[in-house]
């Protein structure tokens, strides 16, 4: 890290793996003075029955928030949370939610909004990387249906929500979980389900719909942060995250991916290593853009390793940090996703 700003960025230089000085969620939480400081607002999370959402709902649970935490599999996500957590969290509450389908997205979004008149922070944490191509309910290329698509939805349907409980103490706040791996790929604006012959591979998919994940970030603070602070209102920002390296996601590689992964981690296993995370220091970069005080009225950002990214160095390989200058930073593809998603969803384009 070379961000000045960033008070953990000497951790993060000196990285030793897993359980290093890198912080955790719950640090970030300490640091900002927000244990059970956020009473009464409302965080909704998606994807909170494994991995990095339960670490990210455990750690806004301290804040003293109501959260609104979503899976397809509400049994394993009970399980996963833990019944202790759930019994003395009485302000957590489940919600279905299959991402591969926009019915259910709609469902939850309903379901939700019976619920709660408030929103502050929407964390869309959930996702798929580099599964085998197929589509989703409606016919969706499963990596930008599941990762971008569904999540946009709901995050449309929510946004009025949003914008009515944001305030000048506490302004409202998207956090759509990204990759590196943004950079692997643009949109493919005229074949965003990779149909034409040789387009689709696994890492193509998971890289246009982390791609689209940013973008949308990107429009949210354009079109819903940035007017309203011109007119002193308090507005809602987008905040684009990379949580790091936790695993490394050979498990869901087959065939040549598997190979060349093989490959390039055995030639930078100390490098690999060295950048692992804990599930609990992955998470605090989702938490720091959530409830941090320094991205505060803020948005339009690509975060890491607590803190701004920086460019990416040239001649990066698939674990250096840092966004691609040009692609990341589009605001003209930035646009042009926002209107594509919304024609293809069949909503209407605010802008």
């Amino acid at each position: 890290m070379d961000d000045p700003q960033n008070p953990y960025a000497a951790a993060h230089k000196r990285p030793r793996g897993a359980g290093d000085a890198r912080p955790t969620a719950l640090q970030i939480i300490k640091d900002n003075d927000r244990l059970s400081n956020l009473r009464g607002l409302v965080v909704l999370i998606t994807g909170c029955s494994s991995g990095l959402g339960v670490e990210t709902a455990r750690a806004l649970a301290e804040t003293g928030a109501t959260l609104y935490l979503t899976a397809r599999n509400l049994p394993k996500a009970r399980e996963a949370l833990g019944p202790e957590f759930l019994a003395s969290n009485p302000e957590v509450h489940l919600l279905e939610l299959d991402l591969d389908s926009l019915a259910s997205v709609r469902s939850c979004a309903s379901a939700f909004l019976a619920r709660s008149s408030r929103l502050n922070v929407l964390v869309t944490n959930a996702g798929i990387r580099h599964v085998p191509f197929a589509r989703t309910e409606d016919g969706f290329e499963r990596h930008f249906g599941v990762n971008h698509l569904a999540h946009f939805l709901l995050t449309h349907l929510l946004l009025p929500t949003l914008q009515a409980s944001s305030t000048m103490a506490f302004q409202s706040r998207v956090v759509a979980l990204s990759s590196t791996a943004h950079r692997n790929s643009n949109v493919h604006f005229d074949d965003v389900n990779l149909t034409e012959p040789g387009a689709y591979t696994p890492p193509t998919g998971y890289a246009q719909s982390k791609l689209a994940n940013v973008y949308m970030a990107t429009e949210i603070t354009r079109r819903h942060g940035v007017p309203k602070a011109a007119t002193g209102q308090p507005g809602v920002w987008g905040l684009a995250v990379h949580p790091g390296g936790i695993r490394t996601g050979l498990q869901a590689a087959s065939g040549g991916l598997r190979e060349i992964l093989t490959w390039y981690y055995a030639r930078n296993i100390m490098r690999v290593l060295n950048i692992f995370k804990s599930t609990e220091q992955g998470a605090a970069t989702t938490v720091l853009a959530a409830v941090g005080k320094r991205f505060e009225g803020r948005g339009a950002m690509y975060l890491e390793d607590c803190g701004e990214a920086v460019p990416v160095k040239q001649g990066w390989g698939i674990i250096d940090p840092g966004y691609l200058p040009g692609r990341t930073d589009n605001e003209e593809d930035a646009k042009r996703c926002w209107a594509l998603s919304c024609k293809l969803l069949k909503v209407e384009d605010d802008a």
